[in-house]
This record gives structure tokens, sequence and C-alpha cells, in this order.
């Protein structure tokens, strides 16, 4: 994700209490740097009721209850926070011992470029983090000399995944006597269907993540592979006023004129975006999977479910986001550890029993009916070659660029052609620097 919430990145989910929890275990690989530490410190952004929340609390018990002696300081931070300050934090003697970070090119590809992460390439191997992890999902974790992400070493490891899909409120759509869509021009139609009846369609965050990704989801309705390729990892010049690129920012501008998308939605951040989707002040909401959790837990007024952005067949989405051990890390062997018992059977069942899509549980572990089904559906993106990744990740701040440039769509500020001309500078610059 970009959310990352992301998708928060997921997106921008905050909610985390802050823990000190005195671990009781001692183990721990004593080969490796800062096995006799007796403190790791440990930052995520999840929220407590999300799948991940959930697992990786657990997780804490896990090791704590393992590595006697061990204190494990859980510092609250959120998506952005990470996002915007990432550099200047890992640089400094602050950098915590483990934490969760956007996977990319901009994100975890730069930091490993610019030395601030340890090689886990090693480790990945001894642990058999490597062999959890099919080639698609490794895509994220590896990035090479000029952080590129795709081959190389390896400095990051998802214990879960994600990908972008349709929320809808069924007893709205019920109420309207509309069925699910399965193809761009029904999804249309079921839009013009509600504004008709005066009712904005989409739930939108255009302050951050939520909105690009639908921009891109429209842009990948055109797209193949090898288009991609080219746009995600370099393959081959991208010609932003081609068809893929120039059809999402059109159709995206169409769907501001059509009253699909709400013009002060420009100023929503993602996790009102999602509040407004549980109290049911709209119908759709086109977002992560890393919401259904929590959307599991907090909405207890209406029936919802979801579906695929509908016609296409790739979709933006990935691992999830990486545990990453900054190089200046005082306790290697203890982040080691964490990862290991993130990646166990019952923690991963956990997980996908609680709404997040696993990357290493049995499926015969997920007793819930609803959660087999979002984690088929992206074992059946993932196998189908589907997963398309993030608008943000081809170049640094591009995160940044991406939300100013929905912004000028949405409140009308800018054009379709004025925006692609906006986000095509910074991703040319990027290849220059790359002597590409």
């Amino acid at each position: 994700m970009n959310r990352s919430r992301a998708g928060l990145s997921a997106g921008a989910l905050m909610m985390a209490v802050s823990l000190a929890l005195a671990a009781c275990g001692g183990g721990g690989d004593d080969s490796s740097e800062g096995a006799d530490a007796k403190t790791l410190t440990l930052w995520h952004y999840e929220g407590p009721t999300s799948a991940m929340g959930i697992a990786w609390n657990k997780a804490i018990e896990e090791f704590k209850s393992t590595h006697p002696g061990v204190e494990v300081k859980f510092e609250e931070k959120g998506f952005e926070q990470i996002q915007q300050n990432a550099q200047m934090i890992l640089n400094s003697d602050s950098a915590p011992d483990i934490m969760e970070y956007n996977k990319g090119n901009a994100t975890a590809g730069l930091l490993s470029k610019q030395g601030l992460l340890t090689d886990l390439t090693e480790e990945a191997s001894k642990r058999g983090w490597d062999k959890a992890l099919n080639s698609s999902l490794q895509t994220t974790t590896k990035y090479d000399d000029d952080g590129i992400m795709g081959s190389g070493k390896t400095y990051g490891i998802p214990n879960y995944a994600e990908y972008v899909e349709v929320y809808y409120n069924k007893d709205l759509f019920k109420k309207h006597n509309l069925q699910v869509p399965t193809t761009l021009d029904e999804f249309t139609k079921v839009m013009d269907t509600f504004v008709q009846n005066k009712v904005t369609p989409l739930a939108v965050g255009g302050a951050e993540y939520p909105a690009q990704q639908i921009l891109y989801s429209l842009a990948l309705s055109k797209a193949d592979r090898a288009w991609v390729d080219d746009y995600q990892l370099y393959k081959n010049k991208v010609d932003f006023k081609g068809p893929q690129l120039k059809y999402g920012a059109d159709t995206f501008k169409q769907w501001v004129d059509k009253g699909y998308i709400a013009k002060n939605s420009a100023g929503i951040k993602a996790e009102d975006m999602g509040v407004s989707f549980t109290q049911g002040k709209f119908p759709i909401m086109i977002s992560g999977s890393w919401w259904y959790g929590r959307f599991v837990n907090e909405i207890k007024n209406f029936e919802w479910g979801t579906f695929l952005f509908p016609g296409n067949k790739l979709h933006p989405g990935s691992s999830g986001n990486l545990w990453v051990v900054p190089e200046k890390s005082k306790a290697k062997a203890l982040a080691y550890d964490f990862i290991d018992i993130t990646m166990k059977p019952e923690i991963q069942a956990l997980l996908g029993n609680n709404g997040g899509v696993p990357v290493a549980a049995d499926t015969a572990a997920i007793t819930d009916p609803k959660n087999k089904e979002l984690i088929e559906n992206f074992n059946k993106i993932s196998g189908e070659d589907g997963l398309a990744f993030y608008p943000d990740w081809p170049a640094p701040g591009y995160y940044d660029v991406l939300v100013a440039g929905v912004q000028g769509l949405i409140n009308g500020s800018k054009t379709p052609d004025q925006v692609l001309t906006e986000i095509q500078k910074p991703y040319d610059e990027n290849l220059a620097d790359l002597g590409k």
C-alpha cells in the first residue's frame, strides 16, 4: 500500500495503546548481534482491534513468555508519523529495534539504499522465512543497491498480505434493488442509481492514500503486467499521457463531476473515511483489506460485504507492510526472534481468523467463512499474478505528489492533463537519479 495503509496502509490507524510489557523469556539467537539485550523497542501502527494488532499483541505475549527478563517497549506511532520521519529517526540514536514500515522503492527501498536497514538475507534463509513467502510476495522484501524492489538483498519480512477491494453496504444495495457489479459499466450504473436517489456513492479519503488508489485501480483496468513492470520496476519508459494513466485521471475526474465522489472529500483522511462507512453514511468504499477485521468488529447496524474492483485482472496489493530491523537496532537477535513468532502457525491462524490475510497459514485453521473468502480472494489474485503494488511506490516522496494530484481533481483546481504532467516530473527525475 501505500497506506500503504494503507493501506494505515494500511492507512493512518493510530489507535494502538502503549504497552510496556515485561517479557518473561530468555532465548534468542545468541549468535546474532544484541543477543544479551534486555529491552526490545517495537513500533507499529496497527489498531488494537485490527487483525494485525490482535495477532501482534499475541506475538508480544508469546515473546515475553519465551524471553524472561526482557522488557518489550511498544511505542505508539501513526502511519503518517513514521512515513514522514523514518529517515531522520533511523539516522539517530532513537531508532527502535524493530518496526513496521511501508514496502516499495520509495520507502523500504530508499532506506535500504541509505544503509539504514539491516540485511536480513542470511536470517531469512536460516529461519525459513524465504520459503514461507511465494515469489510474488518476496518482490517487496528484496531491494538492489539502487533501492529497487524485486531483487538483491532481503531487508524486510511481511507476515500478512493485503489488497484493495470494494466494501459495500448490503442493506443500501437491497434498498435500491442493486446487485453486485461484475464489470466497470455495471459499477457505474450502480453509482448512477445512488446519485439519482441523492446518495453520494463513495466514501473517499482525498487527504491520504485512498483516493490515489481509486485512480490507480481505474488505470489498471486498461493495463497489463508489462505496464505494471514498466511503472513499478522501470523495465521501460512509461507514457503518462498513454491509455492507462490518462484513463485513470480522466475517469476519476468524471466520477467527481457525476457526484460519485464528494468534492469535500479532498480534505478527508483515511480514518474519517472508514468511520463514515461504518456509520452507514456511504454505500461503497474502495480501500484495502486492512480494514476488514476492524469492520467485522465495528459495523453492527447493517450487513456488509466485499467484491473485487469490477472487471479488473490487476489490483493494488502486495505483501503487507514489512518488519524491518534498523541498522542501529541494539537488539537485533531479539528482533529476529519476534519476527519468527509472527510467522508461527498459531499467530498466522489468529491473524486469518480476525480478518487479516496471513502469508503462511493453514487455510484449514481459518474457521470463519467470511475470513476464508477474504483469504481465498487474495490467493486467487496472487495466484494469477494480479498484484500490481501501489501507485506511490516508484519514487521517493511520490505519496505526497499523488495526494496533491488527486486532491486537485476532487476540488477542481487541476485538470487531468495538469495532474498527469505534475506526477510525471518527479517520476522522471527519480529515473534520472538512477541513471535510467
